[in-house]
């Protein structure tokens, strides 16, 4: 039988999160096999997502909280394993074991494109590493594994895998949205999720829309002092609403209240929300670049620069109703290629894979 030993540190990293979301949909599944599974964990977590698994603690191999600083960024010796087994980590770190068939997940490239200084460095050297040592490389989209062979061209193309992110059951398109408590009226707001560092562009979301009516609730971490500032300065108080870190279900109501999505990314390694908000029934305007037309499918809402004229076309797209409802219409089939118990099957072919070669 196959033996699996995850390392979560990803739980110790962040409270909540991208690779957070992806790590819980895969021990969430595999916690439902018959595999031999065990845990690495620091003592002291506080993530959204691992308090949703109930991991046995026999399963578990915990290590002191204090020790994070330093364990982070080196192998995992995992002394008692005297067999083969597959050691998969959610944050770039392999195991020394001579037993350990090592495969890491490679989420994007965001810290070559957009850091400077000693932390993009350190970033880097370990991610680097890891690829490097693995058996396996698993990237999440087609355009990560073309960033990998940019950045590290001595890698092997053949082993580095591509296995899509799924989209939660949570998100879809809800019956009388009009009875449902919003923050604004349904479909006169547009929503904002997600980090709101430089290149997600927010402020050039808040910019576009200044001169015109739209109002925009805004999930994701507290807003800074200078964020409301900007905000107060650009759209007043009145037009904009800050809901904080939310549940899947409180998401999926501003999904479907919201007139569109919008995501200018200049850089995503997948991009989850604009599944999420497909699967909700809202259309998505997003940036053409890096990843997102790889996953976001036939749209018109694609915009093919980062300015205001540009942003404010695609919003003003969506007064034709009928345009506006075949966008919907293919943004739920197109969100039907992907799922978590697909990327589950495929990664736990890839470990058999991987076991299984001499």
């Amino acid at each position: 039988m196959l033996r699996i030993v995850f390392d979560n540190i990803i739980f110790s990293l962040q409270r909540t999160g991208g690779i957070s979301v992806v790590w819980y949909e895969i021990l969430k599944r595999f916690l439902s096999t018959e595999q031999k599974i065990s845990f690495i964990e620091f003592t002291f977590i506080d993530n959204l997502q691992r308090a949703l698994l109930l991991i046995p603690k026999k399963q578990i191999v915990k290590y002191p909280a204090s020790t994070l600083k330093y364990r982070r960024y080196f192998p995992v010796s995992c002394a008692d394993e005297s067999e083969r087994f597959v050691f998969h980590s959610s944050y770039f770190r392999i195991s020394s074991n001579p037993n350990a068939i090592n495969i890491t997940t490679v989420h994007d490239f965001t810290y070559e494109y957009f850091y400077h200084g000693l932390h993009k460095w350190i970033h880097c050297w370990q991610k680097y590493y890891a690829i490097r040592k693995a058996k396996y490389v698993i990237c999440i989209s087609e355009n990560t594994k073309k960033d990998l062979l940019r950045f590290l061209p001595d890698v092997d193309s053949k082993k580095v895998r591509v296995i899509y992110n799924g989209v939660s059951d949570d998100y879809f398109p809800l019956q009388n949205i009009e009875n449902i408590d919003l923050p604004f009226d349904v479909k006169s707001y547009l929503l904002f999720v997600g980090e709101r560092k430089a290149y997600k562009n927010f402020k050039l979301v808040i910019e576009s829309i200044r001169r015109k009516d739209w109002k925009i609730v805004i999930v994701g971490a507290s807003l800074t002092q200078e964020e409301i500032r900007f905000l107060d300065l650009n759209i007043g108080n009145q037009r904009y609403s800050y809901m904080g870190r939310i549940s899947n279900r409180q998401l999926n109501i501003l999904y479907n209240g919201a007139k569109a999505f919008v995501y200018p990314s200049s850089y995503e390694g997948f991009g989850i929300p604009v599944l999420e908000a497909q699967r909700a029934g809202c259309p998505v305007i997003a940036y053409n670049s890096s990843s997102i037309p790889e996953i976001i499918g036939d749209t018109p809402l694609l915009m093919n620069s980062l300015d205001e004229v540009e942003l404010c076309s695609k919003l003003e797209l969506l007064s034709d109703e009928k345009l506006c409802l075949d966008v919907i219409q293919k943004g739920l089939e197109n969100a039907k290629r992907f799922s978590w118990n697909k990327m589950y099957e495929q990664l736990a072919s890839l470990y058999e894979e991987a076991y299984n070669e001499i």
